[in-house]
């Protein structure tokens, strides 16, 4: 096994609130216990707060399927450094600040790479099977025009880290936790504490919402802040870690996440949105289902990539992108902050927010688009 990596670690990407589905993945790799030293803050729930201080929060032990109640809230430099590292000590050689220039597929499926790298020199390597979890690099889509767009509507994102001095002050109870605050109907903010005392905070919405500040990142990060009552609370006189950065127009795809001689795995397959956290939950669960499935190939098993992999993976998908185009709709608004909410509904959507999106006992998994809707006009028709 060899890795190619772009950059040199410790790298900043966001993806910092994991699901606890993530935590099968992170077990079976070997890496639980290395992340566990690290004593990264850990992650219980959700919380969702509306403009009128309205709470929703959902607790990962309160749900509907098996399987793990907790997971971390990481600066994810820290956390994909570990990773790497453990890589090093399981002697699995990494090209760090290394670029994938060239890749010839060969009938067998094998291939024959060429890398560039930090030098400028060409370095070949031989592969017999290359999985791509190059995230938003997306090497072989690009390499071989596989790219997509999305049908998911452009948004935009602006984030930053803040030293976080008046947590102790105003929510040293609760770090475990991400908060989601709910800006407008189609604005959200997120809020996810780390062990370190500095939290991670993005607005996340259309265009038009950023449309409407217009001076620096910086600045305008901090005009958002003060124009919400609980987050200049918060953050009004805290320190920013680094200037905002931005992120707009992610969303991605493919038609087909393998080929012959390659998987597609993580951001690479699709990235939907912030919300829900679903990246690096889809990005850990394609990776362990398509590592299965390459260890059976090369052991000359046979393998049905559509049926074993493509399917489980667009379930994964299909699921959150109901999620994330009902939290827009206003639809899970209407659901979340519903006033005498039935307890089992509840632990089925919990299951769905820590990542279970596999488990077909789950109406909101197995109906999702269907439940969703129905329950929320359910809701508007019972409660108006």
């Amino acid at each position: 096994m060899v890795i190619v990596e772009k950059t040199t670690f410790p790298r900043f990407v966001i993806g910092e609130s994991l699901l606890p589905r993530c935590m099968e993945a992170l077990e079976e790799a070997g890496f639980l216990n290395a992340l566990k030293d690290a004593k990264f803050q850990e992650k219980s729930g959700a919380k969702f707060v509306m403009s009128d201080k309205t709470i929703c929060d959902f607790n990962f032990n309160e749900k509907h399927s098996s399987g793990y109640e907790w997971t971390w809230q990481v600066p994810r430099a820290d956390f994909d450094k570990i990773l790497a590292d453990e890589c090093g000590k399981m002697n699995i050689p990494i090209y760090y600040e290394s670029e994938v220039v060239h890749i010839q597929f060969h009938d067998d499926e094998s291939s024959d790479i060429d890398i560039k790298l930090k030098d400028g020199t060409i370095h070949k390597i031989s592969a017999k099977f290359i999985i791509d979890g190059s995230g938003y690099g997306r090497v072989i889509p690009r390499m071989f025009g596989l790219e997509k767009e999305s049908n998911l509507a452009p948004r935009r994102a602006l984030f930053t880290h803040y030293i976080d001095k008046n947590r102790n002050k105003i929510k040293a109870e609760e770090p475990d936790r991400i908060t989601i605050y709910v800006y407008d109907t189609t604005t959200w903010v997120w809020c996810i504490p780390f062990s370190n005392g500095n939290t991670s905070v993005g607005f996340v919405g259309f265009p038009d919402f950023f449309e409407k500040f217009n001076s620096t990142p910086t600045e305008n990060l901090k005009a958002m802040i003060a124009s919400h009552e609980e987050l200049n609370e918060q953050f009004g006189d805290c320190e920013m870690i680094f200037e905002p950065r931005e992120l707009k127009s992610w969303s991605a795809t493919t038609d087909k996440f393998y080929g012959k001689g390659f998987v597609l795995t993580g951001n690479v397959t699709e990235f939907l949105d912030p919300m829900f956290s679903s990246g690096v939950t889809l990005a850990s669960v394609s990776a362990q289902k398509a590592a299965h499935l390459v260890i059976d190939k090369l052991n000359n098993k046979p393998v049905d990539w559509e049926k074993d992999y493509m399917e489980p993976c667009m379930q994964g998908v299909n699921v959150f992108r109901t999620f994330v185009n009902e939290w827009y709709s206003g639809d899970l608004h209407t659901i979340f902050f519903s006033k005498n909410q039935n307890e089992e509904i509840r632990r089925q959507i919990s299951s769905v927010l820590a990542g279970y999106v596999w488990d077909k006992s789950n109406p909101f998994v197995n109906n999702h688009e269907k439940q969703v809707k129905s329950l929320a006009k359910y809701i508007r028709d019972t409660q108006a």
